[in-house]
């Protein structure tokens, strides 16, 4: 197919022009080879057009633009462009924000003379320390392209998990927040209106609709208090939850609650073994990484764990041990870094177990949701069902003895 394209070159210069292509995603690798960044790609046949968004302009620098960066930074300076150049191409691509200032000031110090890791060194709230070493290890090592790669690959994998993570979230949420919304409708503004009909029928109420009339009177009469409790128990939860005894029994219970903990644990130690594997690929020295790996794991049960790794690694020890005694980490993941530190060839271990826990967290993630929402809607619809049927169930009741009373008369 052929494919009509706008866009940038390397000097930041506006291009256009056509490129031939199986599809769009292949076109725009096609360009990024060229050291064309486009902006849009026109499907001649069609007409359809894709727009191509840069590193982002609106945000400071999340997880995909700092990715989208350093992937566009490889392509540039593996195609030889001054990695003053490359900046500036990819600033004068991005629209105005505190975006374009963060590249805006990176661009100034490496033009200054600074080398990039230091320049990054400077905005450590973007580019976390994982970042600017091995952007520092492919300086020294002549093989920056090659490092800006590895990162753009691992910064997009844990963009990836990430997304799974809340894309997995989002249907049982919503499904929550909908049923409690109806729940609410029923309890508060339906149900008083069949009170004055129950009081109209002179039978006794189900035990049911008894129980739902009380609640709703509660609701209705003392809503100031049940609210303000309400938004005392969030914020109260929320501070607790913020503080450092909050976020260790947040952690803990994260990893130690059934089927919950097993996903933390396998997110937790993929996440360990692709970090540490690319550090130590990228030739950053071996408590250097473990250091960093600790930083970049949120889990504060794992940090102690890489922090023990740590003091044990720098008295010789060995990591897998510290791993196991843990019990944090399944014995087929501790089994493998152990022969990997026998062979020596740990980098290429933890990579490979990062890639097979990966794809396991996938299939682990589709079955738990797969699972769990069936079991909301039944639960979800029980309690709907319960709370309808308790205002219905009188009103059927009062029908079955009208229905009985007519027929006796007819008999008489």
């Amino acid at each position: 197919m052929r494919f009509t394209y706008q866009g940038f070159d390397a000097a930041g210069k506006a291009v256009n022009g056509h490129v031939d292509a199986s599809d769009r995603h292949e076109a725009g690798e096609v360009l990024r080879r060229r050291g064309v960044f486009a902006t849009s790609i026109d499907d001649d046949g069609t007409g359809a057009k894709v727009t191509l968004r840069g590193p982002g302009g609106g945000k400071k620098g999340g997880t995909r633009e700092v990715a989208t960066l350093l992937r566009e930074l490889s392509v540039l300076v593996g195609s030889g462009t001054p990695v003053v150049e490359a900046l500036g191409s990819l600033e004068r691509q991005i629209g105005p924000g505190p975006w374009h200032d963060t590249i805006a000031e990176v661009r100034s110090s490496v033009e200054e003379g600074a080398q990039l890791s230091d320049a990054m060194a400077r905005h450590p709230g973007t580019f976390n320390g994982v970042v600017r070493s091995l952007v520092a290890a492919g300086e020294t090592g002549g093989r920056l392209d090659a490092m800006l790669d590895r990162l753009a690959k691992l910064v997009r994998q844990q963009l990836k998990v990430r997304t799974t993570l809340i894309g997995a979230m989002v249907y049982p949420t919503v499904l929550i927040a909908i049923s409690m919304f109806v729940l609410t409708i029923l309890v508060v503004f339906v149900m008083p209106r069949f009170r004055g009909l129950f009081e109209t029928l002179q039978t006794p109420l189900p035990p049911t609709t008894k129980f739902v009339m009380g609640v709703s009177d509660l609701v209705r009469g003392q809503w100031p208090i049940i609210l303000g409790v309400l938004v005392s128990a969030v914020v109260g939860a929320t501070m607790y939850l913020k503080s450092e005894a909050g976020k260790r029994f947040r952690d803990t219970a994260m990893v130690r609650l059934p089927q919950i903990g097993r996903v933390t644990r396998n997110f937790a130690t993929a996440r360990i073994t692709r970090v540490l594997g690319v550090l130590l690929e990228g030739h950053v020295p071996m408590l250097e990484a473990m250091a960093l790996t600790r930083e970049s794991v949120p889990n504060r049960l794992y940090q102690d764990v890489m922090a023990r790794a740590e003091d044990a690694v720098s008295r010789g020890e060995s990591f897998s041990s510290v791993l196991h005694e843990s019990g944090l980490f399944a014995p087929s993941v501790v089994e493998a870094i152990r022969t990997g530190e026998k062979s020596g060839k740990m980098s290429g271990v933890m990579l490979q177990l990062s890639d097979h826990m990966d794809e396991d967290n996938e299939v682990l993630i589709k079955t738990a949701t797969g699972l769990i929402e069936p079991l909301i809607l039944l639960l979800l619809g029980v309690v709907v069902g319960m709370v309808a049927l308790s205002m219905f169930l009188p009103l059927f009741d009062l029908a079955g003895s009208t229905g009985s009373g007519g027929g006796g008369g007819g008999g008489a």
